[in-house]
């Protein structure tokens, strides 16, 4: 199945929150999503791997909170938590790469390092083991392939990107986890109530007759 890169982002949005994010988070969620699926990864499948670890249950934890050289969290990292500090505070890039240790899903920072290029007007790298992604915000250079998991991620000012991935203009999501995140998005509809469920089938009755 293939889904419109709005389509992905609205699923992604309520996914997110879905699944305990506030809607400011849910919508970086969901903005990031739709940023790996244009560029050609499977957004869906990343996003997912990020809500499966439950960080909403305690997202502060899971974020740093001292902003130096070496970012930490309490246990794992969320990559959502984590990217968000990484574009609002992208002016730390300035002083030096900033190493970030034990990080869930470290190819959902780099949309989120693709955010702070565009503010610094540069090109921002990930480096994640032997891989690497960089990126001005518009474009990217990077492989298909990470891992589900990092102890250490660095993300610093420069880079070329030179084999730049193509752009899509649909997102073609795995199927499991497209049913994961429509599962979490079924969360956020409200449950019918008597009277809408009245109003809905008496839709276009009149009592005026």
């Amino acid at each position: 199945m293939n889904l419109s890169l709005n389509e992905v982002e609205g699923l992604a949005k309520r996914a997110a929150r879905g699944a305990g994010h506030h809607w400011g988070p849910a919508e970086d969620a969901a903005k990031a999503t739709r940023w790996l699926c244009r560029q050609g990864f499977d957004g869906a499948a990343a996003l997912s791997a990020v809500l499966r670890q439950e960080f909403a249950l305690r997202f502060v934890a899971h974020t740093p909170q001292v902003l130096g050289a070496n970012w930490r969290a309490h246990g794992q990292m969320c990559p959502l938590g984590a990217g968000m500090l990484l574009s609002d505070c992208s002016e730390h890039l300035g002083r030096g790469p900033i190493v970030l240790h034990n990080v869930a899903v470290p190819l959902f920072l780099v949309p989120f390092a693709g955010n702070a290029a565009r503010r610094l007007q540069t090109t921002v790298t990930v480096v994640c083991a032997e891989l690497s992604a960089t990126t001005d915000g518009e474009v990217v250079d990077a492989p298909d392939l990470w891992p589900e998991s990092a102890t250490k991620v660095t993300v610093r000012i420069g880079g070329t990107p030179n084999k730049l991935r193509a752009k899509r203009t649909r997102a073609l999501p795995a199927s499991a986890a497209l049913a994961f995140l429509n599962t979490l998005a079924q969360r956020t509809y409200a449950p019918a109530t008597e009277e809408s469920r009245r109003l809905g089938a008496g839709a276009g009755l009149s009592d005026n007759d």
